[in-house]
């Protein structure tokens, strides 16, 4: 019997357009062959979005959501020799708080996922208020006296300084202040949420996030 050998090279004379359609169907049946019998190969879903949130939220570690802008007006009095040199410091001192969210406490009890409905439900800790930082640079001061010792107006200036740190930590915490601070945090997790989860393959997502306390939704 003949040796017969077969050649994979193209015989002289066959079409060109041909012998690569060979060649591409080959290397299309091989490459089928490998995805189905190699998972690794395999399009993987999305890992555990809970995980991804708490990298995002690690990442972070405290935020600042919102600052406030006070200027606090106080008064001080002060009265030396039993009461005849009196004297009298009102002062407006310029003071920023920042409104801080710590995520560092942030847990998985604290998060909820909804796979059906694409949904991540975050409950925030309460808002943290920094001690308001005032700017005795731009303080505008008001001083009555006849007569005001440098010790006097030191003391006023001591007791203007600390009545309006008070002040302007009253005034962060007032409700309307912390509406607009829970706002500007829910609006600040919602947009470093969506993204992450987003390029991790989970889609589109809806984060809805509340803060202790408040009913789910808003």
């Amino acid at each position: 019997m003949d040796d017969q050998r077969v050649s994979l090279l193209p015989r002289r004379g066959a079409p060109l357009a041909m012998v690569w359609i060979a060649w591409a169907t080959a290397a299309l049946a091989i490459a089928v062959s490998i995805w189905a019998l190699s998972p690794m190969w395999r399009a993987k879903p999305p890992g555990d979005p809970l995980a991804t949130t708490l990298v995002a939220f690690a990442k972070q570690d405290r935020l600042t959501v919102f600052s406030a802008e006070l200027a606090p007006v106080v008064a001080s009095d002060d009265a030396r020799l039993f009461g005849m040199l009196k004297s009298r410091q009102v002062a407006v001192i310029p003071a920023r708080v920042d409104y801080t969210l710590d995520l560092g406490s942030m847990t998985r009890e604290r998060m909820r996922w909804n796979a059906a409905a694409k949904r991540l439900d975050v409950t925030l800790p309460p808002l943290q208020l920094s001690r308001p930082n005032l700017d005795e640079s731009r303080a505008q001061y008001l001083r009555e006296g006849v007569w005001i010792t440098r010790a006097a107006q030191e003391q006023l200036t001591r007791e203007n300084t600390q009545g309006a740190e008070q002040q302007a930590a009253a005034g962060a915490a007032n409700p309307a202040l912390m509406t607009l601070a829970k706002t500007a945090a829910k609006d600040a997790i919602r947009q470093n949420l969506a993204i992450p989860l987003q390029v991790a393959g989970f889609g589109d997502v809806t984060v809805a996030v509340r803060f202790d306390g408040e009913a789910a939704g808003k």
